[in-house]
């Protein structure tokens, strides 16, 4: 099931929905399903020295100063 991106063309808001069997979704501030889809870059993996130290933290969804990816919980998400 993938997650799109939307922005509402009534209210301007825009959200992520996952999409299941084909439903269309609205829009969570007003209810209207005027959506347009986003174009969206796709999360990759890399592996190496390269890679970030912390993948939550590097994608924006952690504000911990020693975030390591495990302690706030949020690395099971990516």
């Amino acid at each position: 099931m993938p997650i799109y991106e939307y922005v509402c063309r009534q209210c301007g808001h825009q959200f992520e929905w996952l999409t299941r069997d084909g439903e269309k979704p609205a829009c969570p501030a007003c209810s209207r399903q005027e959506l347009e889809k986003k174009l969206s870059v796709p999360a990759a993996h890399t592996s190496g020295s390269s890679s970030p130290q912390c993948p939550v933290q590097e994608a924006g969804a952690c504000g911990m100063a020693d975030c390591c990816g495990n302690r706030c919980g949020l690395g099971d998400l990516l």
